[in-house]
């Protein structure tokens, strides 16, 4: 569906903060993609007296923005004419693992106005004729076209307190035009967990079955019980060590509640592994340049500099 306007822009707090950090410690002006979904929201209060069609009508269009890709540069898929170059977009979006929709866009300048220059305006309007980039929208039967855009800017003159400006429109084919739009930042508490009722998780924690039922069999040691539970053991291990398989199936079922504290200490374990990997990865990373600085002294003693 061309021109499919849209009610606002969901973006959650920590990955607008992260968008503003990397527009921030960038050398200069950066632009990159954005990923999400789009969706249609069904009218929250409806009425017998409403006529035949009139809630599918009153439905409501929401972008989410759930990921982004930072080139740390400027025409980094597109040319200064503001053509897109379709090689260098391909190989952009086949850098994303798994693979995600691309709705847009955005731009971040420096010392500049907050309004959308031509070169970005035909970059989107470019994006968006494109039917290749086109993914269906959830709880619908139309297709949505990339065409978002989300513009940062700083302050004209420096300031005391650093502030980031950052604006989002939609750009209408039929119109020809971007349509300003407003953001929606989701944050994580109670007034914001209606947001959350359609989140399906992405985490590398392994599939283990865990058997809720009080049988005889959930209780057999057979030979291929045994090598099952070890392989589920292996795959928690590389995740949370310390932690027992069977503990498992106590935080499912009713009685979860229970076995809170088993729950934060699978939380502690999993935190532990992290740190352990990343006081691995540090140290690795210190032998490396330890290891680099013994070449370059090899490499200026055979030349002759020592």
């Amino acid at each position: 569906m061309d021109g499919l306007p849209l009610q606002k822009i969901q973006i959650s707090g920590p990955t607008l903060a992260s968008m503003i950090e990397r527009f921030s410690t960038a050398l200069g002006d950066v632009d990159g993609l954005l990923f999400g979904h789009v969706s249609q929201i069904a009218p929250s209060s409806l009425s017998d007296d409403d006529p035949l069609g009139s809630s599918s009508d009153s439905s409501t269009f929401v972008a989410t923005v759930s990921g982004f890709l930072c080139s740390g540069t400027v025409n980094s898929f597109y040319e200064s004419t503001g053509r897109i170059d379709f090689l260098a977009l391909r190989r952009l979006l086949a850098d994303r693992i798994p693979p995600r929709s691309l709705i847009g866009w955005f731009s971040g300048r420096r010392r500049s106005p907050l309004r959308p220059s031509l070169r970005e305006f035909s970059v989107t309007a470019c994006l968006s004729t494109k039917a290749q980039f086109s993914f269906p929208i959830e709880n619908s039967l139309s297709n949505f076209r990339p065409s978002l855009f989300l513009l940062f800017a700083s302050p004209l003159s420096d300031q005391v307190i650093h502030t980031h400006e950052y604006k989002a429109y939609q750009y209408h084919p039929s119109s020809q035009s971007f349509e300003p739009k407003s953001i929606d930042i989701v944050n994580i508490g109670p007034a914001f967990r209606g947001h959350y009722g359609s989140f399906s998780p992405s985490s590398p924690f392994p599939s283990m079955a865990c058997d809720l039922r009080a049988s005889p069999m959930a209780e057999d040691d057979s030979d291929a019980t045994q090598v099952a539970q070890a392989h589920d053991q292996r795959q928690l291990d590389t995740c949370a060590e310390g932690v027992q398989i069977g503990s498992l199936s106590r935080l499912m079922g009713s009685e979860a509640t229970n076995y809170r504290a088993g729950l934060e200490d699978l939380y502690e374990k999993m935190l532990s592994k992290l740190d352990s990997l990343a006081r691995l990865v540090e140290k690795t990373s210190a032998k490396v340049h330890e290891q680099e600085s013994r070449n370059m002294k090899l490499r200026y003693k055979v030349a002759g500099y020592d």
